[in-house]
């Protein structure tokens, strides 16, 4: 059965990094929070949630995708970038229906 679209509140942007690319993920997330309609979390430099790697989260609403999908694939500066709907389904959300910028990376699916 189709999920449909309607179901879509939001959307969400995983921003990876490390400690060797801390620096290009803070230039990012400043040019994210000057040029865009986001939300952005704080910066958590050790896993949390089903995130192992250090990432921040960004928040944003249906009416940006389309301006803010294709400048992150443009500008992401070499970042892993996880995209995802917001629909209620965490699991899903980050699975099955997630998009990937970059490499791939694994998720810890029994903290969803």
């Amino acid at each position: 059965m189709a999920v449909p679209i309607s179901s879509i509140s939001a959307y969400h942007a995983h921003i990876y990094y490390s400690a060797k690319s801390k620096d290009k993920a803070i230039a990012l997330r400043t040019d994210l929070d000057e040029h865009f309609d986001v939300q952005l979390g704080r910066m958590h430099d050790t896993p949390v949630g089903p995130h192992l790697s250090a990432m921040y989260l960004v928040v944003f609403g249906l009416q940006e995708f389309d301006k803010l999908v294709p400048w992150l694939m443009l500008n992401r500066n070499g970042l892993d970038i996880l995209i995802h709907p917001e629909t209620g389904n965490d699991l899903e959300d980050h699975s099955d229906h997630a998009m990937w910028l970059g490499d791939k990376l694994d998720l810890d699916w029994s903290r969803l």
